[in-house]
């Protein structure tokens, strides 16, 4: 078999410049801007952290309506800087990761000043923990599943969790009285709810990621 003129002075000449740029173009992705609209949301929420941490200096009941709504515009901001993400196709790497970190810190802080507070009693202390505890594990297992090449998306159960802990909280955080809805008995009921509905998710969660392992080859 024969080598054509055209096939052996290819295999000789070296690569254009052009060629290669253009090549080097396509195999490299573009870098990602940290900076967009959806990571500074982001890095802006975590700004409610320390008026969290002030509710003990300011228990009153002006202090408590302040800072009950500082969490809820904080939790709002969660659903705005994910749909902008998608939106304007601006997901990065960096922002999957603070994105949920951010939210973690918020519910987690809350919990620990409600209950240092004696708003959550200390019977309901291991609801505190568990719900602590489920996010920790959650997280870790998501990032074992990521560095093996598995995807663990957010389930329904997930989020039905995240918003009745956060309807928990800001009606804690409230605690007095909002007109006729008693805020506090509100918000341990809601506690409650979160409570089963976050050892349900996190089973969940821990069945589909070994599942998941079992069905890789």
């Amino acid at each position: 078999m024969g080598i054509s003129l055209d096939e052996s002075r290819e295999s000789r000449e070296p690569e254009s410049p052009m060629r290669a740029a253009a090549a080097a173009a396509v195999e490299t992705p573009p870098p990602e801007r940290f900076w967009n609209l959806p990571n500074t949301i982001t890095v802006l929420r975590t700004g409610a952290l320390p008026v969290l941490l002030m509710l003990p200096l300011f228990p009153d009941e002006a202090g408590s309506r302040f800072v009950a709504w500082v969490f809820i515009v904080a939790a709002v901001t969660d659903l705005l800087d994910g749909w902008l993400a998608r939106r304007g196709k601006q997901v990065t790497s960096i922002g999957k990761l603070l994105d949920p970190l951010a939210d973690k810190l918020l519910a987690s802080t809350a919990l620990i000043v409600l209950l240092a507070m004696g708003r959550i009693p200390i019977w309901a202390t291991w609801m505190v923990v568990v719900i602590v505890g489920r996010e920790l594990a959650v997280t870790g297992l998501r990032g074992l599943a990521s560095a093996g090449g598995q995807v663990m998306a957010a389930s329904w159960l997930g989020k039905v969790k995240t918003l009745s802990q956060n309807v928990a909280i800001g009606a804690l955080l409230f605690h007095f009285p909002q007109g006729a809805l008693p805020a506090h008995e509100i918000g341990m009921a809601f506690l409650a709810l979160a409570t089963g509905l976050t050892l349900v998710s996190g089973y969940l969660y821990f069945r589909d990621f070994f599942r998941g392992r079992e069905e890789t080859p």
